[in-house]
């Protein structure tokens, strides 16, 4: 993919024999040769980019995508040409990566190839619906209405994914926070009081004990409770990736988190709904847009719920019997999605529920927050407290028997 290519900068002659230049990714000078060649492209000069010894090279993040599309966007919208404003989003696009994957897009464009087909090239970073949408585009000749309906859709989704990052960051970080505290209070503080109980020729309170025991424990098997912590992360994550049965199991079970649960099935929806508004505005089939849908719902549950809807409409139902037999979405859903169908006004009914709940997740992001800041001081509170309580309880017991 364009973000594992080198960068070639070549020049030549294209099919009406005009001098053209520019940038192109691939993994060897003779395969850029070869795709240059087959965009019509006759190689002059081609050497490979050099690599700057204080920078190192950005990947391509989905905000560089989005961003990309709405420029495109407001460049056609301007008039200006479509190669010509891969020339411009791409020469001033502040991802050098990015930058070099724009100038081998308008590289296939020059080259007759379609604005669909290039981004076909990199599905990587442009997944199925944008390009059946941009296509679409292309074929009915709307294309700058539909690349605004898709830039639209990618910055609602990749601002809706912040949300549920930040919604998921802060139980995370209690967990971290609590850990690596706990850590350094028993690898470096505890055997400083270890040390001054040596001298008390006493018995140790069975609390003091316990932590001086897990102190010692850990200064001594610390290497391999990281292993093992690795060791589980690493299965976790290969068990998620090829184990559909697992993440069932685990998309089920995060829906179920107090506070959290909630938040995401919201996201689910909002997802749902934008992504089959934008579907449905640029002319896709119901059947066909919610085989689409199934797939950016981002749960399995709702993946799920949304193939069987799928068959139910295709045997001829209506989507929001078939929405209220799954069982996943919300009565206000299901009313919205019915008004819309009876009115004839789908697309416009599924974009007003993405919008209610993409607000209805930043406010719950918000409260979250607000709620967590002070259990992160509680949580603590109680294993800070517990250790110095631990420490000074001898110290307590010894001055009363003095």
């Amino acid at each position: 993919m364009a973000n594992t290519e080198s960068i070639f900068i070549w020049e030549g002659l294209n099919k009406k024999g005009a001098r053209v230049k520019g940038e192109t990714p691939a993994e060897n000078e003779s395969l850029a040769r070869a795709e240059l060649r087959r965009n019509g492209v006759n190689v002059v000069k081609i050497r490979k980019k050099p690599k700057s010894l204080f920078s190192t090279k950005k990947a391509i993040k989905p905000v560089d995508v989005a961003r990309f599309l709405r420029q495109m966007t407001t460049m056609l919208s301007a008039g200006v040409p479509l190669v010509q404003a891969f020339d411009i989003v791409g020469r001033g696009h502040e991802n050098p990566t990015m930058g070099s994957l724009i100038m081998s897009l308008k590289t296939s464009v020059e080259g007759g190839e379609t604005f669909a087909t290039a981004l076909a090239k990199h599905p990587r970073q442009f997944d199925e619906l944008v390009i059946s949408l941009i296509d679409a585009g292309e074929q009915s000749g709307t294309l700058e209405t539909l690349l605004d309906k898709v830039a639209t859709y990618k910055e609602k989704t990749e601002s809706l994914k912040a949300k549920i990052k930040k919604a998921m960051f802060y139980p995370a970080a209690v967990i971290v926070v609590a850990v690596v505290v706990t850590a350094i209070l028993l690898i470096f503080v505890v055997p400083q009081f270890e040390a001054l109980f040596v001298g008390f020729g006493a018995d140790l309170p069975a609390f003091t004990r316990m932590v001086v025991n897990l102190s010692e424990f850990v200064q001594a098997k610390w290497w391999l409770i990281l292993a093992i912590i690795v060791l589980i992360g690493i299965i976790m994550v290969q068990m998620h990736r090829r184990s559909p049965r697992f993440r069932r199991y685990v998309d089920i079970a995060v829906l179920r988190i107090p506070a959290v649960g909630p938040i995401l099935r919201k996201a689910a929806i909002a997802r749902f709904a934008r992504t089959l508004s934008t579907m449905f505005a640029a002319g896709v089939p119901l059947v066909d847009a919610l085989r689409a849908v199934a797939g950016a719902t981002g749960n399995i549950i709702y993946s799920e719920a949304t193939d069987r809807m799928r068959e139910d409409t295709a045997t001829g139902a209506q989507l929001q019997w078939s929405m209220r037999n799954s069982g996943v979405f919300p009565n206000m859903v299901v009313q919205m999605v019915a008004i819309g169908e009876e009115s004839g006004s789908l697309d416009s009914m599924l974009a007003k529920v993405a919008d209610f709940y993409e607000e209805e997740v930043d406010n719950a992001v918000d409260s979250l927050s607000s709620l967590l800041e002070p259990l992160i001081m509680v949580v603590l509170g109680v294993l800070i407290g517990g250790l110095v309580i631990a420490m000074y309880l001898p110290i307590f017991m010894l001055g009363q028997v003095i």
